[in-house]
């Protein structure tokens, strides 16, 4: 179809639908397009900023077909690099992969126990999960895998299933829960929605693995001292309330899991003093400090061998008995309603814990080991794993610190050490059984113990989260708290929340800034630069030798308060944004805003209530028999400046709380208008959406008041018979109603000067620009046409007036200037500085004149001093509208 017509159809379309193309054509004029201009300066180049279009935002949005091959071929990584595999990365691989498995298969069958399941089913979870995550994988250190805190969760859903449905056995609850975590996970990292663990914060983190290691290590102390007789699944501060009530009940199974938690922790003591003692044989004390885990459970077994070999059917202490060789339970899981529904409430819990300890796992190793990994990619490594594992007895599975941890300090090189894990499993799967036999479930629960040790969170790094953010602290101690004296998924979901909403709490409340303008020096040594005395070695140019910049009013970022900033210029206010603009925080940021403006500016008309009658129920005004304040120590209203430099993108509800505000000052500066400037817009669909509201250019003036059309507001509803159309006609009549000669006895005794202030007749403040006599160029530049604030200039001329190479040269051989903000946008600016300037050049081109020795800021004097790192030279500002160009050669 060809354009002409589909614009044909479009504008027949939003006829018949009533849809009003020019709704909002504030300047009554056709829009500017390329290659116009509305002013006729020789001179001046041309450009219209175009507006970004929906077909624009589809071709960046949708993938292309190279997209969606790059997107299969990022879902197996290891075709990246398995072509180049080496003999070098071989043996780091060997090294690394029989170190992590010597280690795994203890700790699989400990786990195991947390979970409700029997010992096999931990080193069927180990060797299904190192199996199947090299092919997805794009961290070389994470160890898939039972771990436990996610074993610990796996046999509360047993445990709560089984007592709801007895005749479900606990293996295949574990099995069909570890497919429903991996299609969900699976789901979301083929959906590339990796970034949302972003929203689970480091506090939540900390908080749930501390509470989580406690409550493990609590439940885990029965075990290891003998003692039964009450359940070790309830909430952690019970759970040390029976242990104290029933530990005249110690059998002899403490003496088996107390020294094994004491050796555990003796030789890793050992290593980790001989390594600093002896750093030369740092590696040496390194493996034989990972390998602690398999020495020790040897050595007990063997002692439980030697004391029980001979009475294997009554123990002297509790062992794990027969362990079935090879994958016995492989079968196809079953999954079905009835299962599901039993834990269908436990479930956000497991795949959260699921999701945040494997990235946060994989993200700081890879940030120490200098690779960045893809979070999405990785959901479904561990996705496919738990889809997987069932089929051979496997329960939910995810990232192991401890073995990583390991296997990294081992030296690993490439994800293909998990297949020499899985061989070495493998092989304990087969060859080993019949040793298993003897273990000692109280060296087992010392294991335990010993690994989730490190998962507390230590008081240094409490510290360090205080001096960062004291408020994340409390956060860490609710999740605490709530996980010790209620459960793990408890905390877990406490946390988040909290979380969640001291975030939300921080956006909604956000607060913007009022800056004032500072001149300021450069400090090299003990010398300004550009000091005549002493030159800058590095900037010659003597504009760089000072500076304008912007800092808050109130010295609220920690600026020197001994140095004064003031406003930077009567009537002209700057706001800067601290957290984005959206609908959470719109109407704080922006009653914040006009709640300052109205107590440090007046009314542009004090008497534009001609009776008590008019006056609003909220602004009575003063008694009977008392004046109208009327506040002349104070400027009127002439422009806001918003810094956006913080704001990525606007939403309507942002946008029409702007329109409403602005409407609001516009009436509040009647019959005067507001002017709206925005700094640092870094986004085309920001600027967009400000355009379709009415801003980017003047507001035209009018003798009476219009407001400006809304997006969408409950008051216009009903058109012309609206609210605020009858608003707005009230307003109007208002202004009439002004113009007419007020009564002696309402009017407040005012001397000459202050009547000449009201009327800004009678003296021209000096260097006033002249608009009788000055430059025509001038004129343009300093006008609210919307092009004037963009007005360059192009030729071989020097914009610097002390040059003494300012003179012209052949156009060709000159550098030449050109826009860089678009003629039907003059009033987006690239930064405050040329804001302010065009600000100033507007109000000053309204209002020229000025009683005399009134400075800028409404003073005698407009230089204000301070002490600082910086040196600070408060000038007032210039009234030049300095045009935004850049110098193209």
């Amino acid at each position: 179809m060809a354009p002409a017509t589909a614009t044909k159809i479009g504008h027949g379309l939003a006829k018949v639908l009533g849809i009003k193309l020019q709704y909002r054509n504030e300047l009554g004029k056709d829009a500017v397009s390329r290659g116009e201009s509305v002013f006729s300066i020789s001179t001046a180049d041309t450009y219209v900023e175009e507006e970004p279009t929906s077909e624009e935002w589809l071709r960046d949005t949708l993938p292309s077909p190279q997209a969606l091959l790059h997107y299969l071929y990022s879902l197996f990584p290891f075709t990246h690099w398995i072509g180049r595999y080496n003999l070098t990365w071989l043996v780091g691989d060997l090294i690394a992969g029989v170190t992590v498995g010597a280690v795994v298969v203890p700790q699989s069958m400990a786990y195991a126990k947390l979970a409700e399941l029997p010992v096999e089913f931990g080193l069927y979870t180990s060797f299904m999960g190192v199996l199947l995550y090299w092919f997805f994988a794009t961290s070389k250190d994470i160890t898939i895998g039972p771990v436990a805190v996610l074993s610990t969760i796996t046999g509360n859903v047993v445990n709560k299933v089984h007592k709801s449905n007895p005749t479900i056995p606990g293996d295949q609850v574990a099995s069909c829960l570890a497919i429903m975590c991996g299609v969900i996970v699976c789901g979301i990292g083929l959906a590339r929605c990796g970034w949302i663990v972003d929203f689970i914060s480091l506090a939540a983190i900390s908080a749930f693995m501390t509470g989580s290691a406690l409550n493990i290590a609590v439940g885990q102390v029965p075990t290891m001292m003998g003692i039964s007789g009450f359940s070790t699944r309830g909430p952690t501060y019970m759970v040390v309330i029976h242990i104290l009530k029933h530990l005249g009940r110690t059998k002899i199974d403490a003496a088996m899991g107390l020294t094994t938690l004491a050796m555990l922790y003796i030789i890793r003591y050992a290593c980790t003093l001989g390594a600093k003692r002896w750093p030369l044989k740092r590696k040496a004390f390194f493996f034989a400090s990972t390998l602690r885990t398999v020495f020790v459970i040897l050595l007990y077994t063997l002692i439980s061998w030697l004391v029980n070999r001979n009475r294997r059917k009554h123990p002297l202490f509790k062992i794990l008995g027969k362990v079935p060789r090879g994958f016995k339970d492989a079968r196809v899981p079953e999954v079905n309603k009835t299962i599901i529904k039993a834990f269908a409430s436990q479930l956000p819990a497991t795949v959260i814990v699921m999701l945040i300890e494997h990235i946060a796992i994989s993200k700081s190793f890879g940030r120490v080991n200098n690779y960045t990994i893809d979070p999405s990619q990785e959901l479904v490594a561990i996705g496919v794993s738990n889809l997987l594992g069932p089929f051979l007895g496997a329960y939910p599975a995810t990232g192991s610190f401890s073995r990583t941890a390991i296997k990294s300090k081992a030296g690993v090189r490439t994800p293909l050490a998990g297949v020499i894990t899985a061989v070495v499993v493998l092989l304990a799967i087969y060859a080993l059984p019949a040793v298993f036999f003897y273990i000692s479930n109280a060296s087992l629960a010392g294991v335990i113990i010993h690994a989730v040790g490190d998962l507390i969170t230590s008081p240094n790094t409490l510290y360090q989260f205080w001096r960062i953010n004291p408020l994340e602290v409390i956060i860490f101690f609710i999740g605490v708290i709530v996980t010790v004296f209620s459960s793990i998924e408890d905390g877990i979901y406490t946390t988040i929340c909290v979380s969640v909403a001291v975030f939300l709490f921080r956006v909604v409340k956000a607060r913007g800034r009022f800056l004032g303008k500072v001149k300021v020096h450069s400090v090299i040594g003990d010398h300004l630069t550009g000091d005549n005395g002493h030159k800058d070695p590095v900037n010659t140019d003597t504009d760089l030798a000072t500076r304008n910049i912007f800092l808050p009013i109130d010295h609220h970022d920690g600026s020197n308060p001994q140095v004064e900033v003031d406003s930077p210029y009567p009537g002209i206010f700057i706001y800067r944004f601290s957290e984005g603009f959206n609908y959470p925080n719109a109407n704080h940021y922006l009653d914040n805003m006009v709640n300052y403006i109205f107590k440090h500016t007046r009314r542009t008309n004090p008497f534009s209530y001609g009776k008590l009658g008019d006056r609003p129920w909220n602004d009575p005004g003063p008694r009977r028999g008392h004046e109208v304040e009327t506040h002349t120590d104070r400027p009127t209203l002439r422009a806001v400046i918003l810094d956006f430099s913080s704001v990525n993108n606007v939403d309507i509800t942002s946008v029409q709380i702007l329109i409403d505000v602005r409407n609001q000052l516009d009436r509040y500066a009647s019959p005067d208008r507001v002017d709206w400037h925005f700094a640092c817009i870094n986004n085309r669909w920001t600027k967009r959406a400000l355009v379709s509201a009415g801003f980017g250019y003047p507001t035209p003036e009018d003798a009476e008041f219009h407001r400006w059309k809304p997006v969408f507001s409950v008051a216009d509803m009903g058109g012309f018979d609206s609210a605020a159309q009858a608003a707005e006609q009230r307003e109007n009549e208002k202004v009439v109603m002004g113009r007419r000669p007020r009564a002696a006895h309402v009017r407040p005794q005012q001397d000459d000067d202050e009547n000449d202030i009201e009327r800004g007749s009678l003296h021209r403040r000096p260097g006033a620009p002249d608009y009788e006599d000055t430059d025509p160029d001038f004129k343009t530049s300093a006008s609210s046409d919307p092009a004037s604030s963009d007005l360059h200039h192009r030729g071989g001329f020097s914009h610097h007036p002390h040059d003494k190479d300012a003179t012209f040269e052949h156009a060709t051989a000159a550098p030449r200037t050109t826009l860089i903000h678009g003629l039907n946008r003059p009033l987006f600016h690239m930064d405050l500085t040329s804001a302010l300037q065009s600000a100033v050049a507007n109000v000053e081109r309204r209002e020229p004149y000025r009683p005399a020795g009134v400075g800028l800021n409404g003073s005698d004097d407009d230089e204000t001093k301070g002490v600082g790192t910086e040196v600070v030279d408060g000038d007032g500002v210039e009234g030049e509208n300095t045009p935004e160009v850049q110098r193209v050669l």
